[in-house]
This record gives C-alpha cells, sequence and structure tokens, in this order.
C-alpha cells in the first residue's frame, strides 16, 4: 500500500530541510566535493565516449586525468599570473583613465563639467573611490579567494573527488535508482531525465561556449594590442551565459579601455568593436545552436535569481549550486504545471465535457 500524500510530502520536505541546513552549516567544507562533482558530471559524457571507443572505465578516467592536470598545469604557470596581473593593473590605472575622461569632458563639454555639475561631481567621487578602495579592493578578492579555495583544496582534494566520482559515476546512478521508492520510480526517471537534459544543455554546452568566446576573446584583444585584453576577455567570457550580457560587458569594456589607448587610431577602435560583432555572431549561429540547443528552458532573469538568491544565504558554494539547483526547480515546476493542467482543479466539468464530445 502505497504512503498517504501527505507523509510523503513530510518525508520529502524533511530531505529538503536536510540539504539545506547542510549547505548552511558545512559551507566551505563540502566545497571540493560540489567542485570535484560538477568536474565528474561535466567530464562523464567523455568517459562515455571513451568506454565506447573500447577503453574500460578505469583507462578512460586515468586519460581524462592526465589531460585535465595537463591543461591546469599550463593554466597555472602560463594564464593565472598573467589574468591576475593585469587585474591589478587595470584596477592601479582606473584613477588615471577616469582623470582623463575627466579632461576630455572638459575639453569638448565645458558645459556639462562646470565645477557645480553634477556630473563633474559624480565622476570626481568616483575617481576619489577607486584611487581609495582599489587596491583595497584587489587585496579582499585575493585573500578572500585564498580562504575560501585554498591551496590543499584546489591542488589536491578537489582532483582526487572528481577521479573517484567519474571513475564511479555510472555505478552511483546505478545504486541511486535502485533506491527509488517503486510507486514513483518511472516519474522520478523522468523526472530526473529531463533535469539531466536541462543541465547537460546549460552546464556542458554553455560552459563550452563560455570557455571557447572567452579565449577567442582575450586572444583577439591581445592581438590586436589592447592592454588589459586578457582580463577583458576573461569577463566577457564568463559571463556569457546571460544572453547578450557577456557581449555588451565585455565590448563596452573594451572599446572603453581602447578610447583612451588607441584614440585617433580609428581603425584598431573598429577592429576592437568588431571582434565582439564576430564574436556575437559566433555565439548566437554557430556554438550557441549546437552546443547548447534551443530549448534549455533556464531564463536569464531566473539565472540571475538564482545567483543571487543563493549566493546570498549559502556563499561560494550556494552560487555553484545555483544553476542545478534552478534547473531542478524548473524542470519540476513544469511537470506540476503539466499535472496541474491535467487534472480536475483545472479542467473542471467543462474539460471532462469537452473531453467526452471529442
Amino acid at each position: 500500500m502505497a504512503l498517504p500524500v501527505q507523509t510523503q510530502a513530510k518525508y520529502w520536505t524533511i530531505a529538503t530541510a536536510i540539504l539545506v541546513a547542510a549547505l548552511w552549516f558545512l559551507g566551505d567544507v563540502i566545497l571540493p566535493f560540489v567542485l570535484g562533482g560538477a568536474i565528474a558530471y561535466f567530464l562523464d559524457p567523455v568517459a562515455d565516449r571513451l568506454e565506447d571507443a573500447g577503453c574500460s572505465r578505469a583507462l578512460a578516467t586515468a586519460i581524462i586525468s592526465v589531460l585535465a592536470a595537463l591543461v591546469f598545469i599550463i593554466a597555472i604557470l602560463l594564464i593565472v599570473p598573467t589574468l591576475v596581473s593585469q587585474a591589478v593593473s587595470l584596477v592601479n590605472v582606473a584613477p588615471d583613465l577616469f582623470n582623463q575622461l575627466q579632461g576630455f569632458l572638459t575639453e569638448r563639454f565645458p558645459a556639462l563639467m562646470d565645477e557645480s555639475s553634477t556630473l563633474r561631481q559624480s565622476l570626481n567621487e568616483l575617481g576619489q573611490t577607486i584611487q581609495e578602495r582599489g587596491g583595497e579592493l584587489v587585496s579582499a578578492v585575493v585573500g578572500s579567494a585564498m580562504g575560501i579555495i585554498n591551496v590543499v583544496v584546489l591542488m589536491v582534494i578537489t582532483p582526487v573527488v572528481a577521479f573517484y566520482l567519474l571513475l564511479d559515476w555510472d555505478r552511483m546512478v546505478a545504486e541511486i535508482d535502485k533506491l527509488l521508492p517503486r510507486d514513483h520510480a518511472p516519474t522520478i526517471r523522468r523526472i530526473a531525465a529531463d533535469i539531466d537534459a536541462t543541465l547537460s544543455s546549460f552546464i556542458r554546452g554553455q560552459g563550452t561556449v563560455c570557455l571557447i568566446l572567452g579565449t577567442y576573446y582575450a586572444i583577439a584583444l591581445m592581438v590586436i594590442g589592447l592592454q588589459f585584453g586578457l582580463i577583458v576577455g576573461f569577463i566577457a567570457g564568463l559571463i556569457t551565459f546571460i544572453p547578450y550580457i557577456g557581449a555588451l560587458v565585455g565590448g563596452a569594456l573594451a572599446i572603453g579601455l581602447g578610447l583612451f589607448q588607441f584614440w585617433g587610431e580609428w581603425w584598431t577602435l573598429a577592429g576592437v568593436a568588431a571582434i565582439f560583432f564576430a564574436g556575437q555572431f559566433l555565439e548566437g549561429n554557430i556554438l550557441t545552436p549546437k552546443l547548447v540547443g534551443s530549448s534549455v528552458g533556464l531564463h536569464p532573469v531566473w539565472l540571475l535569481f538564482a545567483l543571487s538568491a543563493f549566493g546570498a544565504l549559502f556563499g561560494f558554494v550556494g552560487m555553484l549550486v545555483a544553476v542545478p539547483v534552478a534547473a531542478s526547480i524548473g524542470v519540476v515546476a513544469r511537470f506540476g504545471v503539466g499535472q496541474y493542467q491535467q487534472g480536475r482543479l483545472y479542467t473542471g466539468i467543462v474539460g471532462k465535457g469537452e473531453a467526452a464530445d471529442d
């Protein structure tokens, strides 16, 4: 005999409360496991492809681990130091850029830049704030990053967790499937398949798009000679998962920096703009349709809300789990709406009569 709906709801509510409490109290302790799980989930299709090619699961996991270690070492040695250096330099040079902007506006639009004008006062306050808080901001960011993702987590725990989860991924899924309540197993499998399809499209697909576009923007901007091309490309690629926002923010930042560096070199400035137009075309017509698909089901506003809410409640770990949880809630909500539209509350007597007439 199946459990009453009220009892089932009570058990699921308790399970949800335990999960929220674990995120709340454990916080940074579970960070390497969350990161390791995300990496294993991201790489599981690669391991499946290698298995289809004739490799054992252990050999496929070993190949992926070696390649990932090589990429990580190259990034640490070549990319990360340059990225940090450019970020610090950008913060340090920001007051000079604002002074140059103020001088340009004073020369071109003297009426707007009068000592008593709101624009002049706003620029002065903004420049002073950046000059006073810029170095402090960088120090705080670096300090917090080292506090959250320390060397041990980054270099040892997370790769080990990812390795073992990737090795046993299919086995874990099979064991979880055995524990599903028999009465609801088909429905849970269907919902889980929809969640997996959504996460596969968004996390794997959109993550790949962000990586490709970030690399493209960084390399193209450095080739054209933009001083902070790497950091601008990194920022643009990082937020590409929000449609149009990555190109708009990255383009505005790149063109703004280019105005000071390439003033009078209009062909170079046009080249900076063309890089982002080409990136937007590449994303909208090739990368996103091929790698993400057209029916992900995650609205940008819902994503921003999830990132903000989970980040505020659970910190960095909350931001990591925000997208999977948002995707899962979206799938469950669509399932609930479908059930509601098939139910008596929605159709009523009129709906029953229409169905009978058909």
